[in-house]
């Protein structure tokens, strides 16, 4: 066991999604902080706020490798990555291009512009799988769905239904869940741009046309600063939480229709070291756990959005702490739960 079962040699096998936690990792991060480093500079330089001759600072940038070993130790001590990056880009950099490096930034801009930069393709990855999940029900639909099945109220036999009216249970939500993605992604990948306290006082008047281009370069929205709004973020969260919530509920008719045994015939069960008759349901039940960790995951989300004042480094640790794992849950259950459809061989009678 280790700390993240989500990136373990062998939980992640089950709980994993290497596409989803490859945004995640300390390459892409410093990637996404150096392209952002890059855009500023280009941007500003736009802009007539430093010199035009930016050539010096995107041909460092282009073949930089930072000491990480240093910026673990600047972490240590400033709580946050930039401020050895930043000094590590200066030195690459030289003089006299150096000092333009992160001019009118600050830490937070550099670190959320980056998530958002890296959220928006694990965005990518996961709006595909949620397609390709619709995608399958409706096949299942279309192969099983005249068949007939007992409704199941209050865990007790009620009436005749089709299995077409369950299947239509699973998928419904997910469509919805498409429409709520569309209509979230333009609040939530903009990018971030305030300087110390929010209010770029380093730039002036120029102030809104550097951000708009830095924006454009990045292809994020151009939004006012964020560092102490974060609701944005806690939506997203909710919206992964509602994604794995209907995956679970899925899950959990499928182990109860094998429970019963006469409802639902799944290939490639998981197999049990003590009683080699059985054929769990592993995929039904995974799905079940993930959505309890996302919904548990959510409430920690929630109280991040406390940030105290201008800033707040309590709550902004808290989501470095959640968030990635909730992305990786709902990667790795929408993965399962495709995978699950596929092992449906027969559904209804």
């Amino acid at each position: 066991m280790t700390v993240s079962p989500f990136d373990h040699p062998l939980l992640s096998g089950l709980l994993g999604d290497e596409e989803a936690t490859r945004h995640f990792s300390v390459e892409a991060d410093i990637a996404a902080m150096l392209t952002f480093e890059r855009a500023l500079a280009e941007a500003e330089a736009e802009c007539g706020v430093i010199p035009h001759d930016t050539e010096a600072i995107v041909k460092a940038l282009a073949s930089f490798r930072p000491d990480t070993a240093k910026l673990r130790a600047g972490v240590a001590r400033d709580g946050v990555v930039v401020p050895e990056l930043v000094r590590q880009i200066r030195a690459a950099v030289g003089d006299p291009h150096g000092e333009f490096v992160h001019l009118g930034a600050t830490s937070q801009d550099v670190v959320d512009t980056s998530l958002v930069l890296r959220l928006g393709r694990a965005i990518d990855h996961i709006g595909l799988l949620l397609g390709e999940n619709i995608v399958r029900l409706t096949g299942l639909a279309e192969e099983f769905g005249g068949r007939a099945l007992m409704g199941m109220t209050r865990m007790q036999p009620a009436i005749p239904i089709t299995a077409a009216d369950r299947i239509a249970s699973w998928r419904a939500p997910l469509e919805r869940h498409q429409q709520r993605l569309k209509e979230q992604s333009g609040r939530l990948l903009v990018v971030q741009f305030g300087g110390a306290a929010g209010t770029l006082d380093k730039l002036g008047d120029k102030a809104p046309a550097v951000r708009g281009a830095l924006a454009a370069r990045l292809g994020l929205g151009d939004a006012p600063q964020w560092h102490g709004q974060r609701d944005a973020l806690a939506e997203f969260a909710g919206w992964l939480s509602l994604v794995t919530g209907s995956l679970g509920k899925f899950g959990q008719d499928v182990a109860l229709m094998a429970q019963a045994g006469t409802d639902i015939r799944l290939s490639g069960g998981g197999g049990s070291s003590a009683m080699p008759h059985k054929q769990n349901p592993v995929k039904a039940e995974t799905l079940v756990a993930l959505a309890r960790f996302n919904a548990t995951q959510l409430a920690g989300m929630h109280q991040a959005l406390v940030h105290e004042q201008e800033r707040s480094g309590a709550a902004w640790t808290l989501e470095w702490l959640i968030l990635p794992q909730m992305v990786v849950a709902t990667a790795a259950a929408l993965k399962l739960a495709a995978e699950l459809v596929g092992q449906i061989e027969s559904l209804g009678r």
